[in-house]
């Protein structure tokens, strides 16, 4: 099978009709073998009745229905599981991604051998003050962390070779950042193409500002796990160390300056009632805190079932 179209969706009900009938127009014009998932994410609408209706009309649709709204990770996720084709495509339910990109990004990943290919909305059609400065900002800022100079690391319209989406995992929201678990994952050609971005046709955006916050939050702790989620101990250890060290300093430099004033037989106050005296004992305490906590990362890492799991690309 040549492609895999992955749609997630909530409450899309409008807009899947017409999505489905513009891909297949695609797929057919180009003579592709193909697939469409719709990945319904706990709709309270009836998206899955008409998923049910195309599938009556076109067995090459296939559909996944979570009984709760997971998000968009776990739906990807899910698609990214039952995707048979070469090449597998994901793209929002809501029309503004054209499927008529599909054949270029197919080219792109057959033909010049990209690991992964990523849409580039350059001109959009969304608010610019609640979207798109935001989304600058977040972008620019991926970068920087990542080191993946992709201008729209978020644009749902993506292409992939199928075995980068069975060996990376997208969870809690890191769809985000799938191209960054690619590269990770050691997929390093990854590549970028303008796409059109429509406006929305149907209903409402299903994400709000909160999506950037989160989006940074989230871009932290996927750069901590992929740095240091084998080896915890390099940085709480390393960090509990310093601490520990530069409170243990403190507390002789107090305690000297005591009995030099002593020594002197100029007044000074109690070493219990200097404030560095209790500052030394805070950054001790909190040394040991966070070295304990390295530790306990590396015993919980050495029972881990997934502690040996590598990417063999080829073996002979």
């Amino acid at each position: 099978m040549n492609i895999s179209v992955i749609v997630p969706l909530f409450n899309e009900e409008e807009s899947l009709p017409k999505l489905h009938e513009w891909i297949q127009r695609v797929m057919q014009e180009n003579k592709f073998s193909y697939e469409i998932i719709f990945v319904n994410d706990g709709s309270t609408d009836r998206s899955w009745q008409v998923i049910e209706d195309l599938r009556k009309e076109n067995k090459n649709v296939h559909g996944i229905c979570f009984r709760h709204n997971y998000g968009k990770s776990a739906a990807l996720h899910c698609g990214f599981q039952k995707a048979q084709g070469d090449v597998v495509i994901t793209m929002d339910a809501d029309l503004q991604d054209s499927p008529d990109e599909i054949p270029e990004l197919y080219r792109m990943i057959t033909e010049e051998g990209y690991d992964l290919v990523s849409g580039w909305k350059q001109k959009r059609y969304d608010n610019r003050l609640t979207k798109n400065i935001p989304s600058k900002l977040f972008n620019a800022t991926a970068r920087r962390v990542t080191g993946i100079k992709l201008h729209d690391m978020n644009c749902g319209l993506k292409a992939y070779k199928q075995v980068v989406v069975k060996n990376i995992e997208v969870f809690s929201e890191m769809h985000r950042y799938i191209p960054y678990l690619a590269k990770t994952a050691g997929f390093n050609k990854i590549g970028e193409k303008v796409v059109q971005h429509r406006k929305r046709e149907f209903g409402e955006s299903k994400f709000g500002i909160n999506r950037f916050v989160n989006g940074y939050l989230d871009l932290m702790t996927l750069w901590f796990l992929t740095k240091f989620g084998k080896q915890p101990m390099h940085f709480f250890g390393l960090i509990g160390s310093l601490m520990f060290f530069i409170g243990f300093i403190a507390i002789i430099v107090v305690g000297a300056m005591k009995l030099y004033a002593l020594h002197q037989r100029v007044p000074a106050m109690l070493v219990a009632d200097n404030p560095y005296f209790h500052l030394s004992i805070l950054a001790m305490v909190l040394g040991c805190m966070l070295f304990l906590a390295g530790f306990l990362g590396e015993l919980i890492i050495r029972n881990s079932q997934e502690r040996n799991n590598y990417l063999i690309e080829q073996q002979f």
